[in-house]
C-alpha cells in the first residue's frame, strides 16, 4: 500500500476509480478497509475517485506517541489532500472521521466542495466522554479482558437492535471482534481524541453543501447530536436512518450508499 507524508505523519492510502475525488475518513479504532466491502464499490460505480486512508494510530500508517487531538487529525487529512492533489474534494466520514471532516471543512473551506457527516457530533456530554475514556482503557487492557466479553461490549455500542437480534449477523460479528479485537495505544488515543469540547460554533464557517446522516439507534453519537451539528452548519441537510446503530453504514449499506450518492450528485 502506498504512503504519503501528510502533516508530518506517514499515512497509508489507496485510490480507486476515476472522476470527482471523494475522500473517506474512517472512524476511531477502525482501519481504512472498513469502507472496502460496501462504500468503495458503490462510490466508484457512481463516478468517484475514492481515496481511503488509515488515520494516525492505525497501522500501516504511523503510530506516533499520544495523545492525539482533532487538530492532529485535521492536519493529517489536509496534508493528504494537498499531497495527493485531490482538492477541492468531496469529503465524508463516520464518527471520529466525521468529526475530522467537519473540522477540515470549517478551517479549510477551499479544500472541500461537499461534506457528508455520518454518526457525528460537535459537542460531547458526560456519558459519551466516559464512553470514550473507558473504551480507550479497554483497548489498553486487551489481553487481560476475556475476548468474547470485549466483543460483546464493542458490538453493543456499534450496532442496532436488529443486527444484535439476527443470529447469523451477530455470530459473524462476534467472530470478527473476537478474532480481531480493537486494541493498542494508537486506537486508544483515537478514542480519546473524540473528547474535544464544544465545537459547534466553529461549524458556522463551513461553506460547502453539507449532509448529516444520523442513525436512529446510535448510542455513541445519537441523532440529537447529529441534529445539533446540522443546525450549526449553514444550509445543512439532515437525514436519519431507522433500524441501525453507530455503524449504520455497515448495517444498512444500500440505503447509506444511496443517500450518499444522491447527495453528492447534487453537489457536482
Amino acid at each position: 500500500m502506498p504512503t504519503v507524508e501528510a502533516g508530518g505523519t506517514q499515512l497509508s492510502y489507496q485510490i480507486r476509480g476515476s472522476g470527482v475525488p471523494l475522500v473517506l475518513i474512517a472512524p476511531a479504532a477502525s482501519p481504512a478497509a472498513v469502507w472496502d466491502r460496501y462504500q468503495v464499490p458503490a462510490l466508484v460505480r457512481a463516478g468517484h475517485q475514492v481515496v481511503t486512508f488509515d488515520n494516525r494510530g492505525s497501522r500501516p500508517s504511523a503510530v506516533p506517541p499520544g495523545p492525539y487531538t482533532l487538530e492532529d487529525f485535521t492536519a493529517d487529512t489536509v496534508g493528504l489532500i494537498k499531497e495527493l492533489g485531490v482538492g477541492p474534494c468531496l469529503l465524508a466520514g463516520v464518527s471520529l472521521g466525521a468529526m475530522i471532516a467537519q473540522e477540515v471543512a470549517s478551517a479549510y473551506p477551499e479544500l472541500v466542495r461537499g461534506l457528508a457527516l455520518m454518526a457525528t457530533r460537535g459537542r460531547g456530554d458526560a456519558f459519551r466522554d466516559a464512553l470514550a475514556r473507558s473504551g480507550a482503557e479497554a483497548m489498553r487492557a486487551a489481553g487481560r479482558i476475556p475476548a468474547e466479553f470485549a466483543a460483546v461490549a464493542t458490538m453493543s455500542q456499534l450496532f442496532g437492535p436488529a443486527t444484535l437480534a439476527d443470529d447469523r449477523l451477530a455470530k459473524d460479528w462476534l467472530t470478527t471482534f473476537t478474532l480481531f479485537p480493537q486494541h493498542g495505544e494508537g486506537w486508544a488515543a483515537q478514542y480519546e481524541s473524540t473528547i474535544a469540547g464544544d465545537r459547534l460554533a466553529g461549524l458556522a464557517a463551513v461553506r460547502c453543501p453539507s449532509l448529516v446522516l444520523a442513525f436512529a439507534h446510535d448510542v455513541v453519537m445519537p441523532p440529537t447530536m447529529g441534529r445539533a451539528v446540522a443546525d450549526a452548519i449553514p444550509g445543512c441537510r439532515y437525514e436519519e436512518l431507522a433500524g441501525c446503530g453507530h455503524f449504520g453504514f455497515l448495517e444498512r449499506p444500500d440505503e447509506v450508499n444511496r443517500i450518499l450518492t444522491d447527495f453528492f450528485r447534487t453537489v457536482v
